[in-house]
């Protein structure tokens, strides 16, 4: 009993480390990108970084947008990842100042990505617009 405790401890334990590595990989593509004006404008993004916070706004304004459907596996990964992120802030943040803005700039890193995934789908958007008008003429 106590080897299959131990097995399962420890495939968990590889799990959330291959979980972190991939939505780590994938924000780190995310960056690659700059934000356009029209996002900014439409998600009311003033500064040149996103706060952590606004990742639920911007997930919400993902949703109204059509998309492809290409992006749907990373955003429920990177939200999820969000939540594991904001649950760690919480906790360590009385007991290590360090550990606790780590967190918060991955936060940070997750909601400049919901905010790429949504100035692609905006684009996305005026394409099909585009498509619209120009074959109904």
């Amino acid at each position: 009993m106590i080897i299959a405790t131990l097995i399962f401890v420890i495939s968990l334990a590889l799990l959330l480390q291959f979980f972190v590595s991939y939505c780590r990989s994938v924000i780190a593509a995310s960056r690659k990108s700059e934000l356009s004006e029209r996002v900014r404008e439409v998600a009311g993004i003033q500064d040149q970084g996103v706060r952590g916070e606004e990742f639920t706004r911007l997930v919400q304004l993902l949703h109204l947008c059509p998309g492809r459907g290409d992006d749907t596996g990373e955003l429920r990964a990177v939200g999820a990842y969000y939540s594991l992120l904001a649950a760690m802030n919480k906790a360590f943040q009385p007991i290590s100042l360090a550990v606790a803005r780590w967190a918060e700039a991955e936060r940070e890193s997750c909601s400049y990505f919901a905010a790429v995934a949504l100035d692609r789908r905006i684009s996305y958007s005026r394409e099909l617009l585009a498509q619209q008008i120009s074959g109904s003429l």
